[in-house]
């Protein structure tokens, strides 16, 4: 399947099984303080077996195309665990998650499994919003010797600050949908009227100041 389907495919079932809700009317606020006319849950699609079942395997498919020398998945916590276990299995490969700050009792581990100097690593991310929280992760596996081959995601809102900080560590992102893919099914389907287009475009570039 090209990439083309599997954003469109994506971004119809999230909005089908409402791991994402869009409000415009109504925005919901983040941690952050942003206003945001959407909220993404991506962890509701492990309710859905079929779902479940395409993110899987389009993740690995991705992996496949874009890493094909990975030696080991990574999952990001938490919303990341369950999705790179699925791919690990799928693929074969192990497994190990981490934590964007080590513990502060026990070990105090931030990789979780095992994990070897000079593996090629690729990591599992399920949202991609500035990406500050998943490059943590990729920087506690390059302090343990790991070779970051890049980070492979559900869902990406495309903000370009983004961008920017994936390309200053240097780490490929594939995402398997995103946010200009999810407002045209949106629209296609329905599920947000045309008028509140405009709206939801500007949020997107400059999502910090949007709704105040």
């Amino acid at each position: 399947m090209d990439s083309s389907l599997i954003q469109k495919t994506v971004a119809q079932h999230l909005l089908a099984v409402q791991a994402v809700r869009l409000r415009p009317a109504e925005p919901f606020t983040w941690s952050s303080g942003w206003k945001s006319p959407i909220y993404c849950d991506n962890r509701i699609t492990l309710a859905h077996p079929e779902v479940r079942s395409f993110i899987k395997n389009a993740l690995a498919q991705a992996i496949q195309q874009h890493f094909p020398t990975a030696d080991v998945i990574a999952g990001v916590a938490t919303a990341g665990i369950p999705q790179g276990v699925l791919v690990a299995d799928e693929l074969n490969l192990p497994y190990c998650y981490v934590r964007p700050e080590p513990k502060v009792h026990g070990m105090g581990k931030q990789i979780e499994g095992h994990l070897s100097a000079g593996q090629r690593v690729v990591v599992i991310e399920d949202l991609i919003s500035t990406g500050g929280s998943s490059l943590k992760v990729v920087d506690a596996l390059r302090a343990a010797g790991a070779e970051v081959l890049g980070m492979a995601a559900i869902f990406t809102y495309g903000f370009p600050i983004a961008d920017q900080n994936f390309a200053n560590k240097g780490v490929p992102l594939v995402s398997l949908s995103n946010y200009d893919a999810l407002l045209k099914e949106a629209q296609a389907l329905d599920y947000i009227p045309a008028d509140a287009m405009e709206s939801l475009a500007a949020w997107r570039q400059n999502p910090s100041e949007w709704g105040k």
